[in-house]
């Protein structure tokens, strides 16, 4: 796998336009391997292992700032001066706060169940959510036993068994100490009020029984965002790139060529 700059991607070799992938937080850069064979005869599709993730570097402060300064690093590191940015799930919204600081470097998005914002309004809502994803690990779960609890509660009805094993597979590798870092830097997110500055043409995807980024809630992002399109996919759940991988890619082949 190559490595640049204390980062591990993958690179589908293609000789088009950059789509830069940001996978969730139980993924990494298999969460795109679809994505990364679909699209290669149209795109170069990159494919990045965040600060943590599958030999890529860790942070010692893991926020969206740093996130986004380590992405543009990346992206100087290839020559990359902007590209299309799909993320899915926190990815998503890295991609969002890409955007927002840095629309330069970003000549779309492409938003896969992903969210404005983390759930709830006060920190009561923050600290419950913390204490259910991290108290199995305290009481000494591992990471790949979260992994076979909790991907198949978060995939849909359409994923194979295929998809349901390597996306456990994914998170089962996902070091423990960068599984608590992301996940406390997930609850930091809040987008809600500034999705009127996503000036950049922008495709939504969502998954008709996705319980984390529901449908209803991506329709009213795509509602707030200027130049957006919504999708949904039926019967498939959170990780529905991979769930419905040739429908997804023909909705992201077909968004980017619409741009010219």
């Amino acid at each position: 796998m190559p490595y640049i700059a204390g980062y591990t991607y993958k690179d589908s070799g293609g000789s088009g336009q950059p789509i830069i992938c940001l996978h969730g937080i139980g993924g990494n850069d298999s969460s795109f391997a679809a994505q990364s064979t679909g699209l290669a005869d149209d795109f170069r599709v990159l494919a990045w292992n965040m600060p943590g993730y599958n030999g890529s570097h860790p942070l010692a402060d893991l926020t969206f700032e740093t996130l986004c300064n380590n992405l543009i690093a990346f992206m100087d590191a290839l020559d990359i001066a902007s590209a299309h940015i799909m993320g899915q799930s926190i990815g998503g919204m890295l991609a969002q706060e890409m955007a927002i600081r840095h629309p330069n470097r970003v000549n779309s998005l492409i938003l896969i169940a992903t969210s404005a914002a983390f759930g709830g309004r006060d920190d009561s809502f923050k600290d419950r959510f913390l204490a259910d994803r991290l108290a199995p690990l305290d009481k000494g779960k591992t990471m790949p036993d979260l992994a076979s609890e909790f991907v198949p509660e978060i995939t849909g009805s359409i994923a194979s068994k295929e998809t349901i094993q390597d996306a456990i597979g994914a998170m089962a590798a996902v070091p423990e100490a960068t599984y608590r870092q992301i996940i406390t830097c997930l609850t930091t997110f809040n987008r809600r009020d500034d999705q009127h500055l996503l000036t950049m043409p922008t495709c939504l995807i969502a998954g008709e029984e996705d319980q984390n980024a529901p449908a209803t809630s991506m329709q009213r992002m795509a509602d707030r965002i200027q130049k957006s399109q919504f999708h949904l996919v039926e019967k498939a759940g959170h990780l529905v790139n991979s769930e419905a991988s040739d429908m997804v890619n023909d909705i992201i082949r077909d968004f980017l060529v619409s741009q010219g």
